[in-house]
């Protein structure tokens, strides 16, 4: 129905009565007839449980604990199931209003809002009691959204010694709280707990986060260019997208709503004031369901764009893999959010030129899923720009893709300032320059006799990057390989995966304290176990010395590690023995960032690797930009040769294939926090003293790597069981 000018204000105020009275009816508590069984309000039943918690009844605090999680799952499915079954009463009749049958003033149309909110209000009235109907405080929210019930589910299973469902718990919260360093710890100390098994580090709310499982499956599928796989897996993102956005907005509708005055908004007087105020905060809300989708757990801010990012990526890998018509349709789509991209415009040609003369294909149309989600975004724009502009109403567009037209000409100028400022940081944050801020500056003295440098930044092309020859003597890397001969196990530090990088190779590895246990048994020369030990220490002085550390520097993990290939099972082969990460982040190639979070090591500051041979194919070690695809330098292994090198996002690398033959070395990290420092070396230091078997050790405090008299490690050790932290390991890991 084509609206004139002056009405507009009238027409918009219309539409926001018809949407609130939706939203005070369905607000109505039902008749059900007995509170017992039916839902009842999970904010009540989340500080009962902690009620519960407090007062050390575990087992009482495990069952409302948990009873408010999936309490608030059926709220939720119930709210949705109803809406479903609620929407389609009189649809045909609505859509009268918008045409040019309709009236304006055809207030039958409003029969059906009312039989609607009818429908969910009996509908959800028969699931949830009167109280659980009503909306939960933002205290609430803020604990679910963070995760807070599983944090405490972790400490009351713990208690009750279900240590598979504390791991559980635990892994959960951890997932949306990475820099949570108690949990990181608990985690640790869950997986080496006899019954833990790797099924119990499972994210209990996976089911929200199905488009990043696909995203990043499609990203793995394009960096082996496997674009059949990549095709599939981003239209599976794109739909999952989709759904989780729906859903959200569902959500939106259907929640019960604060009324204006309970938000302390004292200006709204009229009926149609407080219409307007409830109604544009129900559109607001849904149109931060794109930043909630676009947040993955754990960070602070959503990925921009997310929508039309998958879509480029989906058309890139149609084209790739051949589906043309497939290309033209994403493109298109794609472009309903930025018609004017030129890389796009210019994409769109090549495409109709691969085409040929193949008219139908050219006329492919954009997806229809992507039509409707561009229009209904645009027309709820439009509504929130007139409230800003007349009704003084606060909203923050999520999107970059909105267009001018849509911004009243009196926030025009504010707008345009605000989408400038935003671009420009976007600009500078793709054009700036990874900086290492790891507090190191290669170039310190080297103060162990007939070790040299050769090779150090300017040769290597990065930062904090080092390459030392004659650590260790030919005997000495003939008595560590003979050790990794007779005592490496398959798949260690991987649960036993043989091949935990690539098909094509095994990999095996051996601790520094699985080494004295089997010394012990008189299964490996006890010589070769100390010497193994040393060796972390001969590294950790050179490279505390070297980079200039300003603070302790401690062994945070020690891995004898090697790759044999597997014969017969080489041929065209263009994996990597090792694929390219950082060490103490994620590493994003496509927009060249690294997240500090799990399942990284973050506590990791320096990295090293000490070769013990040379006898093989393949096996170089090479470092990247951030893009994981530009080489910068290649290090060829060879006996004593040690490669040292900050752990973070200046350093991306990987390892060649192993083609013939076995690789091994010694994988080694540090870390300036003690906290986190390698207690598998004092436990095994431990049992040298109890054998009367003395270590000459280093003193983990000294700031310029002097060595010092012989003295027990674990003289600390009390103090910190007396602040009950326990012993953390480093993953077994490898370069």
């Amino acid at each position: 129905m084509a609206l004139h000018p002056d009405h507009f204000t009238v027409y918009v105020a219309f539409h926001f009565a018809v949407v609130v009275l939706l939203k005070f009816t369905s607000a109505t508590p039902g008749d059900g007839s007995s509170g017992l069984s039916l839902l009842q309000p999970y904010d009540f039943l989340y500080y009962s449980g902690v009620r519960a918690y407090f007062g050390q009844d575990w087992v009482k605090a495990v069952e409302l604990l948990e009873k408010s999680i999936t309490t608030k799952e059926s709220l939720f499915r119930v709210r949705s199931q109803c809406h479903d079954d609620c929407v389609d009463a009189g649809r045909e009749a609505f859509t009268k209003l918008d045409s040019e049958e309709g009236s304006l003033w055809d207030l039958w149309v409003l029969d059906w809002v009312q039989k609607k909110a009818e429908c969910l209000r009996f509908c959800i009235g028969r699931s949830v009691t009167h109280v659980g109907q009503l909306p939960v405080s933002t205290d609430i929210d803020y604990e679910f959204s963070t995760r807070n019930p599983y944090n405490f589910l972790q400490v009351t299973y713990y208690k009750l010694e279900k240590l598979q469902k504390a791991a559980s718990a635990a892994h959960t919260y951890f997932v949306a709280n990475p820099s949570h360093l108690e949990m990181r710890n608990n985690i640790e100390k869950y997986r080496r707990m006899k019954g833990v098994t790797e099924e119990a580090f499972q994210d209990r709310e996976l089911e929200t986060e199905k488009h990043w499982v696909l995203y990043d499956a499609a990203l793995q599928y394009e960096a082996s260019s496997d674009w059949v796989q990549a095709v599939g897996k981003w239209k599976e993102c794109v739909n999952e997208t989709l759904r989780q956005t729906e859903e959200c907005r569902v959500q939106c509708e259907v929640a019960s709503q604060q009324l204006p005055e309970d938000r302390g908004v004292d200006s709204v007087k009229g009926v149609f004031e407080k219409a307007a105020a409830l109604s544009l905060s129900l559109l607001s809300c849904r149109q931060s369901c794109v930043t909630q989708v676009a947040l993955r757990p754990g960070r602070l801010s959503a990925q921009e764009d997310f929508l039309p990012t998958q879509l480029e990526h989906l058309h890139i890998a149609q084209f790739k893999a051949g589906d043309i018509s497939g290309a033209v349709q994403t493109l298109r789509s794609l472009l309903l959010f930025y018609p004017s991209d030129k890389d796009s415009l210019d994409n769109l040609q090549l495409y109709y030129e691969t085409l040929g003369g193949d008219t139908e294909s050219q006329a492919t149309q954009p997806a229809q899923e992507i039509v409707r989600y561009v229009s209904r975004s645009l027309q709820e724009k439009k509504l929130l720009y007139f409230g800003m502009e007349n009704l003084d109403f606060s909203f923050t567009d999520p999107d970059l893709w909105t267009p001018e037209d849509v911004v009243p000409e009196s926030l025009r100028e504010t707008w345009r300032a605000e989408k400038e400022k935003m671009t420009e940081k976007m600009k500078e944050g793709e054009q700036q320059e990874v900086v290492d801020d790891s507090g190191f500056f290669a170039g310190g003295p080297v103060r162990q006799v007939g070790v040299t440098i050769t090779m150090d930044d300017e040769a290597l092309n990065g930062t904090n990057r080092v390459v030392f020859d004659g650590v260790m003597t030919d005997k000495e890397c003939d008595r560590i390989l003979h050790l990794a001969a007779v005592a490496a196990s398959a798949g260690d530090g991987y649960r036993g995966r043989r091949s935990p990088h690539t098909p094509h190779e095994t990999f095996e590895g051996l601790t520094v304290l699985r080494a004295v246990k089997l010394a012990q048994d008189s299964l490996v020369n006890q010589s070769d176990s100390k010497l193994l030990h040393e060796l972390g220490e001969r590294v950790r002085d050179l490279l505390h010395s070297y980079f200039r550390s300003p603070s302790g520097l401690f062994i945070s993990f020690t891995h004898l590690v090697c790759r044999s290939a597997i014969a017969g099972d080489q041929e065209g082969r263009l994996d990597l023995s090792h694929p390219v990460h950082v060490d103490n982040c994620l590493l994003e190639p496509e927009t060249k960032q690294c997240w500090r979070e799990p399942p990284a090591f973050i506590h990791r500051d320096l990295s090293a690797i000490l070769y013990l041979n040379d006898n093989f194919v393949g096996g170089e070690l090479f470092f990247t930009n951030s893009d994981a695809k530009t080489v910068t330098a290649r290090v060829k292994p060879s006996c004593g040769r040690l490669v040292g090198f900050s752990s973070g996002p200046v350093n991306p690398h990987g390892v060649t294939a192993v083609t013939t033959g076995r690789r091994c070395a010694l994988a080694l990290w540090f870390t300036k926090e003690k906290f986190y420092r390698d207690m598998e070396r004092e436990e095994a230091e431990d049992l040298w003293a109890a054998d009367g078997q003395g270590v000459v050790k280093k003193d983990k405090e000294e700031t310029e790597g002097r060595a010092t008299a012989t003295q027990n490690a674990r003289s600390q050790a009390p103090k910190e069981k007396s602040r009950g932290r326990g012993r953390v390991i480093g993953r077994k890991d490898e370069l």
